[in-house]
């Protein structure tokens, strides 16, 4: 779920149309298109596996195309029928639009200037901002929609790097939610911006170099005709750039095979980060989704060519996951020998990792975050789903801040030439402020950058944690979110999302748009599954690859929890996944289908076997595994839920969804998932496919993209939950 807005064969079968409740026929809808089955047959270590519809992967078959427009077609129909989904969107839009604007991502600049992205409640995508002092003028920087988008499509800010005076920025603006970023820059004293853009920066934000005028960024390498899709994101480089010079001319600086001293693979990502006032630049090489970096560095004036020495700090068992600088000292964050991670220290002048100081020991608490201010260190820390945060001064102990509220941290502002820092507060049941810390007065004082919307502070709404024994008896956290005057009489619908990979953590937060559903008697709780990071790397590690069916017992075992405590019912329970909590909801429902009425598959990894052949795939092997391995056979064959579909069972409702231009997880994923549950189920319930032929993966998404999937989606399951006021004359239902 996104904070601020915040990822087939039907043979011989033909559609039946039924009444929602599934008792008479439908004579105005038509059935989705029927894919052909053309199966390939795969060897695995002499297991055969079957895929009925690999032709899909190919999505510019025209073939293929006509079949997702089909039905993308006909869902977009069934779920126009459902009487109530209008008015339902309807108050989702009010709900959205109850603040006059939506801030995020407040930076601090040199002078008491803030740069930040805004989106006015009548607006679909924010644009950048800034603004003299918390009380000062504001001033628009850069508006995505004035940059050409192709026909039907739109921009989105991807992100924006100030340089150390603050006077340029460099903006990532994407297309369609590609996160296919163009970079713009802009001076921020006369709007004017540079006549150069830089294309294929997906990874960003720019780093700096401290003369203002040039930049370190990170680009894909051109495909060429012959090559495959799985290579788009390798052998990218870093290169530096001098504003008002040409592009094509710029120098690499890292990269794969440029440098002996940088050891870089096809698959890795290098990117370079440099801090205000520190004379090195320091390379952190990231291999695909992998948390652990390896990271060298060297002087900055130095880095003109591929020839510059670069000096290795850290690498993968190091287990290094974040850095922060000030003045000579280095600080790292790291897991090794510390499951819920601690902070070290040693010196940028005669660096020694072996013999680094511990500044933060190991505790109760997970460490998950570390930045420099001008006068402190600052250690972010979950503590039993409750974020803290201790203030490390340079010539003093740690203290621990008193917040103005209990629930997540996200810091957004942090300069290490400028004290204290910029931070958003949120909880399940407070929409987020933006909070400024002053070490002067040492008090969190509200910006007031954010206004309070009529819904951002509902009062009849509460939330709960529970821990649930899962299948092995392991305890799993389990947030619950509901109005205060829920009766436990196993008839409110109930959404129950999930995630469970990379070691993310799902921290709190509360969106006003979900207002719609819990007025509804609806019930909303996030399962903090194995695979996440809520108690560390351990946490992690339990719900990867060998383990990861552990990620989706746990989501079982707190749907079970939900019914057993009466909060709902298997006809009125619905589960949710997004992206890598596909896999989560995938395999819940393929290997319980009797616990769900419905689920929401969102843009949703469905066919793990074959993700690695999708352009996104190979960064991902650290994280999931390869299919070159017998055990990395194992592994994502037990996660696929596509191979896990069985002829003859009785699914719940499915509404499965895909962004064209996504870059995360192919829209062939989803697509051969719909398929293969339409051809396969018998349960006569609807299993649809929406495409957002606009959008990405999520990241890049108009507000009008969102509010309106929300309202397909909170309108769908209601249909399927039998609430009145939801249930149409007639629909059509897959069988």
């Amino acid at each position: 779920m996104m904070r601020h807005f915040l990822i087939v064969i039907w043979a011989a079968v033909s559609a039946a149309l039924f009444l929602a409740t599934g008792t008479s026929a439908d004579h105005g809808a038509e059935s989705p298109p029927v894919a052909p089955v053309r199966p390939v047959t795969d060897d695995y270590y002499g297991t055969k596996l079957t895929d009925p519809y690999r032709y899909m992967e190919d999505l510019k078959n025209p073939e293929v195309e006509k079949w997702f427009k089909g039905q993308n077609q006909y869902t977009r129909e069934i779920l126009g029928r459902i009487p109530g989904r209008s008015e339902l969107l309807a108050r989702i839009r009010e709900l959205g639009q109850s603040a006059p604007a939506r801030v995020f991502d407040v930076h601090q600049l040199p002078g008491g200037r803030y740069i930040y992205e805004k989106r006015l409640a009548s607006q679909d995508v924010s644009r950048l901002y800034l603004r003299d002092g918390l009380s000062g003028a504001e001033k628009l920087l850069a508006d995505p929609t004035r940059y050409p988008a192709p026909e039907g499509s739109h921009n989105s800010i991807s992100y924006f790097s100030s340089s150390d005076d603050g006077n340029l920025v460099a903006i990532g603006v994407s297309p369609g939610g590609s996160e296919n970023a163009i970079i713009h820059v802009v001076d921020v004293r006369t709007g004017e911006e540079a006549k150069e853009t830089i294309d294929r920066a997906r990874f960003g934000p720019v780093a700096w170099r401290p003369d203002n005028h040039s930049f370190f960024y990170n680009r894909l390498q051109k495909l060429g005709r012959n090559q495959s899709p799985t290579e788009e994101e390798e052998k990218s480089k870093v290169f530096v750039h001098v504003i008002g010079t040409e592009v094509e001319s710029d120098k690499p600086v890292l990269g794969y095979q440029l440098s002996s001293d940088a050891e870089i693979a096809p698959a890795d990502i290098p990117m370079v980060a440099t801090f205000p006032g520190c004379k090195f630049a320091f390379a952190q090489i990231e291999h695909g989704v992998l948390n652990e970096l390896t990271i060298y560095m060297a002087p900055v004036e130095s880095l003109t060519s591929a020839s510059a020495h670069w000096q290795k700090l850290c690498d993968v068992p190091d287990a290094i996951t974040n850095m922060a600088v000030h003045g000579d000292d280095l600080y790292l964050l790291t897991h090794k020998d510390a499951s819920r991670f601690k902070v070290v220290r040693t010196g940028l002048s005669s660096p020694d990792l072996a013999h680094a100081q511990v500044v933060i020991a190991e505790g109760r608490s997970v460490v998950t975050n570390i930045v420099t201010a001008g006068d402190a260190l600052y250690v972010q820390q979950l503590d039993g789903g409750i974020g803290r945060l201790t203030r490390i001064g340079y010539e003093g102990g740690p203290e621990e801040l008193k917040l103005p509220l209990e629930g997540a941290i996200e810091i957004t502002g942090a300069d290490p030439r400028l004290p204290g820092l910029v931070l958003d507060l949120t909880s399940w049941t407070q929409a987020y402020a933006i909070y400024s810390y002053d070490p002067g007065t040492k008090k969190v004082i509200d910006t007031h950058l954010q206004s309070l919307g009529k819904f951002d502070r509902p009062g009849d709404l509460v939330s709960e944690e529970v821990k649930v024994e899962s299948y092995d008896g392991t305890r799993v956290p389990l947030s619950i979110v509901h109005r205060r005057d829920l009766k436990l009489d196993g008839n409110n619908p109930t959404l129950l999302d999930g995630y469970g990979a990379y070691g993310m953590t799902m921290d709190p937060y509360f969106d006003p748009h979900n207002i719609a559903w819990l007025e509804k008697g609806g019930v909303l709780a996030e399962a903090h599954v194995r695979g996440g990071g809520e108690y560390g790397e351990d946490w992690h590690k339990a719900g990867q690859k060998l383990t990861k069916p552990n990620t989706w017992r746990d989501f079982i075992a707190c749907a079970q929890y939900l019914v057993d405590k009466r909060y709902t019912s298997p006809a009125k329970l619905a589960g949710e996944g997004t992206s890598a909590g596909g896999i989560t909801i995938g395999r819940a429902i393929t290997e319980r289908p009797d616990l769900f009425a419905a689920a929401w598959d969102r843009v949703g990894v469905s066919n793990a076997l074959r993700s690695e052949f999708s352009p996104n795939g190979p960064p991902n092997i650290p994280e999931f595994g390869s299919v070159t391995t017998q055990f990395g056979f194992e592994d994502l064959y037990a996660m696929d839920a596509y191979q896990h579909v069985r002829d003859g069972a009785k699914y719940p409702a499915v509404l499965l969804t895909t962004g064209w231009n996504d870059p995360r997880v192919s829209s062939w994923e989803p697509g051969k998932m719909t398929a293969r549950l339409q051809a396969a189920g018998k349960s006569g319930k609807p299993i649809l496919l929406r495409v957002e032929y606009a959008a990405g993966h999520g990241m890049g998404s108009t507000k009008t993209q969102y509010e309106t999937e929300l309202a397909d989606a909170y309108s769908f399951l209601l249909w399927q939950f039998g609430v009145g006021g939801f249930q149409p004359t007639s629909v059509s239902a897959n069988r």
